[in-house]
């Protein structure tokens, strides 16, 4: 297996947009996925980046990606989080997310960042378990919260 990570660029962006949309699937809610290829490749590479990613390519094909943001928070400073991180379910048991997972904590150091954050669904036993290997802190007692575009324009 010719398996290479290096960070992404502009033209992977459809291939990220349909394992994005692989993940929504997995995590059963792809009518969530609602952004364009046009504003997703402007977010990632146009005049205001907001999201910086690696890809996982095997033979030359994008088999997964780990996209992420620097987040403030005001009690630990500027921390990497992790948005999404997903390989393909066919390249899956073969050790591509391990050396990805890995680029990004890599990029969490080299970058200065106070940490690392990221969430996983409390029945995503696999990644659960990925992430206890690498003695994360799972946390309990939070909630997500957010408001949509519709309510925000109703507000």
């Amino acid at each position: 297996m010719n398996l290479e990570i290096r960070t992404a660029t502009a033209t992977d962006c459809p291939r990220i947009l349909e394992l994005i949309n692989e993940l929504a699937i997995y995590e059963r809610a792809p009518e969530e996925v609602t952004v364009s290829l046009e504003h997703f490749i402007d977010a990632g590479f146009g005049k205001n980046p907001v999201w910086k990613a690696f890809v996982a390519e095997v033979d030359k094909v994008i088999v997964g990606f780990a996209l992420y943001y620097t987040r403030y928070s005001t009690w630990k400073g500027c921390r990497l989080y992790l948005e999404d991180f997903i390989v393909t379910e066919e390249y899956r048991g073969k050790g591509i997310g391990k050396v990805l997972f890995e680029k990004v904590i890599e990029e969490t150091k080299n970058g200065n960042y106070s940490g690392m954050v990221w969430q996983v669904l409390d029945w995503n036993e696999p990644a659960i378990n990925f992430y206890n290997k690498y003695k994360a802190q799972l946390e309990e007692g939070w909630l997500n919260a957010s408001f949509s575009k519709e309510q925000i324009k109703a507000f």
